[in-house]
């Protein structure tokens, strides 16, 4: 059927549940500055940005002609407060969809697979560029959330490991 790697599209969201383990609550929600997305809001983008490529999958399967949306990414973290969410239900809701986009992946034609859309950038993307390209967003999101992660930790002072 697919030749597409749908398993590394599904184990973006273990590599996800491996990236905060152990964070405490402060930990998932600190922010080195307002600018800068805290890991939670990372998680909250992943979840929406899956929300908008199964929009996008489906779109293009049923031949419409639209433009493929886009999204500003920001403000919808911004937009729905998402550091006050839960770092477990994001994950759910982001696993729910992992799911339910696979089983239509492994359902697909190559040719299927090969349909493609405009983008909002007025490009054509296929079915298959659009997973391969989210599960590399993951993995740039990943080191973010790891780049977070030493931040936090350096935030501490040599003098008494005090929270600068």
């Amino acid at each position: 059927m697919s030749a597409i790697d749908i398993q590394a599209y599904r184990d973006t969201h273990r590599l996800l549940v491996e990236a905060v383990a152990g964070l405490s609550e402060e930990e998932r929600k600190w922010k080195e500055s307002s600018a800068i997305w805290s890991v939670t809001e990372v998680l909250a983008h992943l979840a929406d940005h899956s929300i908008v490529i199964s929009f996008r999958i489906r779109d293009i399967l049923a031949d419409t002609t639209v433009t493929l949306p886009a999204f500003n990414q920001d403000k919808w973290v911004s937009g729905q407060n998402a550091n006050e969410s839960s770092v477990e239900d994001i994950l759910n809701v982001y696993q729910a969809l992992l799911v339910y986009n696979s089983l239509l992946l492994a359902r697909l034609s190559d040719a299927e697979l090969d349909k493609s859309g405009i983008n909002f950038k007025g490009e054509p993307v296929r079915v298959r560029d659009i997973i391969a390209g989210f599960t590399k967003h993951v993995h740039v999101h990943l080191a973010q959330i790891n780049r977070i992660k030493q931040a936090y930790g350096s935030r501490l002072s040599t003098v008494g490991n005090e929270p600068v």
